[in-house]
């Protein structure tokens, strides 16, 4: 499979304050990858890198065959990386369909349409005049993940997007998940239910203290079930 994403040697932090250190992660298309540990690890610094946020200070991030190290962040996203942020962060003053057209792309040859979205989450097929702000936590969510879809996008990064959901509309968005992943979509995947994440992702990579210190396959750390819990601190 092509490279997708290709990060090496990355360094970055805040002022004089390092937290990246020496970080490689590769994702190829069609490929689903996890970033593990704990809060504070860094985790979303990389992910601010990667989004054109923040600034590596040393290293190198490749997407879709172009240096994006010091691109702005709607270069990087005109190349195909959509992002669902930690918080969900809709728009609370427009509709449900205000913010999924708001979005809406035909870049990179793909067709996401707000009749898939509501496909993959028919939920919000039933809320499409209701203010973002008004829905529940879980609709919020869905319509985060729904907003990033509609990009078109090659490569998709979901922060957190399960934390303080109900069991039920966890479960939805890991169907969601699934079907995406059976279409092909590659994913950036920064969660701690290791019991969802096994059987979605092709590879995990874990950050201690802005390190990479795990990197494997479900079936290469299937054994050490107890590092991984110590690691996201579950």
């Amino acid at each position: 499979m092509t490279t997708l994403l290709q990060v090496e040697n990355l360094a970055a932090g805040y002022g004089a304050s390092r937290v990246l250190f020496d970080v490689n992660l590769t994702i190829r298309e069609g490929e689903v990858a996890t970033l593990l540990g704990r809060n504070g690890m860094g985790k979303s610094t990389l992910v601010k890198c990667l989004c054109g946020w923040l600034t590596p200070t040393g290293g190198r991030i490749t997407f879709a065959g172009e240096d994006i190290s010091k691109a702005p962040s709607h270069r990087i996203g005109k190349l195909g990386m959509g992002l669902v942020p930690e918080g969900r962060q809709v728009f609370p003053t427009l509709t449900v369909r205000e913010n999924l057209v708001a979005t809406a792309s035909t870049a990179n040859g793909r067709a996401w349409t707000m009749d898939r979205v509501v496909g993959l989450f028919p939920r919000l097929g039933e809320r499409m005049s209701q203010l973002g702000g008004t829905l529940s936590g879980g609709e919020q969510q869905m319509l985060a993940i729904g907003r990033a879809l509609m990009t078109n996008p090659r490569l998709l990064i979901l922060d957190e997007a399960t934390e303080g959901l109900a069991p039920l509309v966890r479960a939805d968005i890991w169907r969601a998940l699934g079907l995406l992943k059976a279409e092909k979509l590659a994913m950036l995947v920064i969660d701690k239910d290791l019991k969802a994440l096994m059987p979605l992702a092709d590879h995990h990579s874990g950050l201690e203290k802005g390190r990479v210190v795990l990197h494997g396959t479900s079936a290469d750390l299937q054994a050490e079930q107890q590092e991984l819990r110590a690691l996201i601190g579950v």
